[in-house]
């Protein structure tokens, strides 16, 4: 199989679908692996370390896509990106479909297989592919609020650790999974007064007993989001529902009864975001005042820390991509069930009911 690893062109992102080292082990699998020119460089890869890998480097993106049967990516295909995909060609990467009907149109038009790394499932029903990317962004979510804070980034001029004898900063977390555990360990280690909300229960018994004593669990329902909401100096998002877009848990009215200054990171904007008054920004251009909010909606955030992010990712995608070099993808879902789960579409036909619920758009389950 030949194998096509493009370079990046989603504004600010600088990470690579595969890094050398996993160039060398699909080469010994007999697989050839086109890399398009100076598409590692941003996590600090050059082109010569692929080619002693045992990769072909192309000269254009329209060279990677034309010419491989498998296309390995870190984000959604752009419009440019969407017109080169061929039909019957397997495009591997994060979709995020249920956030964007324009997306989901264009890559149903190709009539491509589309495999989305964040509805693929393990044996522990757990999102192996979504996960390090999550642990990066709930980090980041707390790095990127505190500096937010900052009066010269129009924040309230909080240091969530506070000095002794000023009370710290309040940090909301609405969501206990990957990302809103990554995000509380990092507060909480700043000294923050953090809570986190779930409406898992056994998540939050756990949460319970591994996290600091700055550290409280609520179980989430309206009243409770609000009362904490209007209370924080700094709200992460860190909800998900695989596959679909983020419920609103952060209404308008909530906002609105925030104090000023205080800042919303929404770590699920890839998805919609939980917070109704949120939109996706840039690193370019990472946020707006909405209410007197601060609010941060960057859309690939592990994007600014590619090199850590690259090789996480890729650490987690590199087995799948050999099942599927190995077997192709009927046979690789066939064998791995959780593997089916990501393929959201194929030849034009949408096989994720989670997205095709999200447009009321034609469900048609996977026929392998």
């Amino acid at each position: 199989m030949i194998v096509g690893v493009p370079r990046e062109i989603k504004t600010d992102e600088y990470r690579v679908g595969m890094v050398p080292g996993g160039v060398a082990q699909l080469t010994r699998e007999g697989c050839r692996v086109l890399v398009e020119t100076q598409a590692g460089a941003g996590s600090g890869f050059l082109d010569d370390d692929y080619v002693k890998a045992g990769a072909e480097i192309a000269k254009s993106a329209a060279d990677v896509f034309e010419r491989s049967e498998m296309i390995v990516k870190v984000k959604e295909p752009q419009p440019g990106e969407i017109a080169m995909i061929r039909e019957d060609q397997v495009v591997f990467t994060y979709f995020h479909f249920a956030a964007d009907r324009a997306l989901t149109d264009g890559v149903l038009k190709s009539k491509c297989i589309a495999v989305a790394y964040e509805t693929v499932y393990d044996r522990k029903g757990k999102l192996p592919l979504l996960t390090p990317m999550s642990e990066v962004a709930g980090k980041m979510a707390v790095q990127e609020g505190a500096k937010y804070l900052e009066r010269p980034q129009m924040g309230r001029g909080i240091l969530l650790g506070g000095v002794p004898g000023v009370d710290p900063g309040r940090v909301v977390i609405l969501g206990g999974g990957v990302v809103g555990t990554n995000a509380a360990k990092v507060a909480a280690g700043l000294g923050a007064q953090v809570v986190i909300l779930d409406v898992n229960l056994d998540q939050l018994r756990y949460l319970s007993d591994v996290m600091p004593a700055n550290v409280q669990t609520r179980y989430s329902n309206p009243v409770t989001i609000r009362e904490l909401a209007t209370q924080a100096d700094l709200v992460i998002g860190a909800v998900l529902i695989p596959g679909a877009r983020c419920p609103t848990l952060l209404p308008r009215e909530y906002v609105k009864a925030m104090p000023p200054g205080s800042v919303i990171v929404d770590v699920g904007i890839d998805q919609g975001g939980c917070c109704e008054t949120i939109r996706p920004t840039t690193h370019a251009d990472p946020i707006y005042v909405e209410h007197g909010v601060v609010h941060y909606g960057v859309t690939n955030m592990p994007g600014a820390v590619s090199r850590t992010s690259t090789f996480g990712l890729t650490n987690a995608t590199l087995p799948y991509c050999l099942k599927l070099v190995k077997l192709g993808y009927k046979a690789a879902a066939r064998e791995d069930p959780g593997l089916a789960a990501g393929i959201n579409m194929v030849r034009g036909k949408l096989t994720n009911q989670a997205v095709a619920e999200s447009f009321d758009m034609t469900y048609e389950p996977l026929q392998l």
